[in-house]
């Protein structure tokens, strides 16, 4: 009798033991995300009209038109279409999140309008659809939601936030995220060529077009039209504000030679981690520790001065996938992935971020790239979920706001980019500014 209640308190220790250890683990990866997002606890409460997290808990935000998760968020207010909102949640729990709609003008600045004015419906909704992780190291639950619907309806157009926020509390602010809805009041006719200035012929794409309004009243272009372009859907390096250059009869021409103009960029470095059990493109090797999965890519190396190389992207996006799972929302793994690129002399002008649409092109503390001595070159460790991604290094001299993308990547008006054009209308006797017009449009095939 004796010797079983030995073993018995012997097997307790040990399940303890396992127990205890397994928490520590546990511990540490919370610790070790948390420490790789920490510039979002330093934010202040404030609503930020942009791409933004508020909370170092919440990672891989992605919304998008349901029919495919690479579209960008853009609705026809005449149609029904819908919009897919997803994120995780590492703390792994459940908890009540919620999400309204936030109306702005052109340059994404809150307006007048009340939420009454431009939703048919609730103006606040709970977040209901959330599953937990599934055979996951990191543990976490997804969230997703799916409008316009029943209980909402959108009825201007424009740009948009979605914020969401959590226990009832609307400054509580976890996350916000633009959005577009337009209508197709106007028509416009564009093609994307090299840089007309002969000095930018080589490396710059000029994208010319014009905007017919044969039945849609305009009355004054210069003051009520705003006019945006955007490259590979991205909104730090945006055209903003173009004016026509020349006024015809319901025709609107946009033929500059300066003011359309983008640097071409290289074709976007790739890896893949859909599955973390082999090395596949651009992986060089794969272990777990105490703190989680590991990716080790492959060196990058300095393009800056290199001849144009095509290549297949997704001109900088990203997307959730795994091969080790049937369901990718919640089967799908997270990993600390390690970045480098070797240097000749180290850099005193600046910094070096990596980036792309996975931190909706952010340049903090998190995506820094840090210089390490010992390797003679720069290296930055992500925390991101299994998938397929696009990314590019990029240069922000000190005491500059705009990056220099030619350091590393170099330039090329061969480069394959998309372009969409916003044609924005502040209709007099109105209050906001409406999205007459949206044209999506390739340098290659759109040329």
């Amino acid at each position: 009798m004796m010797n079983r209640v030995r073993v018995f308190h012997f097997i307790l220790a040990i399940l303890l033991l396992i127990h205890s250890i397994d928490s520590f683990s546990q511990s540490k990866r919370k610790r070790r995300w948390a420490d790789l997002i920490d510039t979002t606890s330093k934010v202040a409460n404030g609503l930020r009209c942009e791409n933004f997290v508020y909370k170092p808990n919440i990672r891989t935000v992605q919304l998008y038109d349901q029919s495919f998760e690479l579209s960008q968020p853009i609705l026809n207010l005449e149609s029904d279409e819908k919009l897919v909102l997803c994120f995780d949640d590492l703390d792994g729990d459940s908890k009540n999140y919620m999400f309204t709609l936030i109306h702005c003008n052109a340059e994404w600045q809150v307006d007048d309008l009340s939420p009454s004015d431009y939703i048919e419906g609730f103006t606040d909704h709970v977040i209901i659809d959330h599953k937990f992780s599934l055979n996951t190291i990191q543990p976490f639950t997804h969230y997703s939601a799916v409008f316009p619907n029943e209980n909402l309806h959108i009825t201007k157009s424009g740009n948009y936030i979605l914020k969401v926020y959590q226990d009832n509390k609307p400054d509580n602010l976890v996350l916000t995220k633009r959005f577009m809805v337009f209508q197709n009041f106007v028509s416009v006719d564009a093609k994307v060529k090299p840089a007309t200035i002969t000095e930018f012929r080589t490396f710059k794409q000029e994208i010319d077009f014009t905007i017919n309004h044969q039945e849609y009243s305009i009355t004054d272009p210069y003051q009520d039209l705003k006019v945006v372009i955007t490259q590979n859907n991205r909104w730090d390096n945006a055209k903003r504000n173009i004016k026509p250059l020349f006024v015809k009869d319901n025709e609107l021409v946009y033929d500059y030679d300066d003011v359309n103009v983008f640097d071409g960029g290289s074709e976007f470095r790739i890896f893949d981690i859909k599955s973390i059990r082999y090395h596949s493109e651009r992986v060089q090797n794969i272990y777990k520790d105490s703190l989680g999965n590991h990716v080790i890519l492959q060196p990058d190396e300095k393009r800056s001065f290199k001849r144009y190389a095509s290549g297949i992207d997704m001109n900088g996006n990203y997307i959730v996938k795994t091969q080790d799972g049937t369901n990718s929302s919640i089967e799908a793994d997270y990993c600390l992935v390690h970045f480098y690129i070797p240097y000749d002399n180290a850099y005193t002008s600046g910094n070096l971020y990596v980036a792309g649409a996975f931190n909706d092109w952010r340049f903090d503390s998190e995506n820094l790239m840090k210089n390490n001595p010992k390797r003679l070159g720069y290296e930055c460790t992500l925390y991101l979920k299994q998938g397929y991604y696009n990314y590019e290094y990029v240069f922000l001299p000190n005491g500059e706001t705009e990056y220099d993308q030619t350091y590393i990547e170099g330039m090329h008006q061969e480069t394959d980019n998309d372009y969409t054009i916003y044609v924005y209308h502040h209709q007099t006797g109105t209050f906001y500014d409406q999205l007459i017009g949206v044209k999506r449009l390739n340098s290659i095939k759109d040329r």
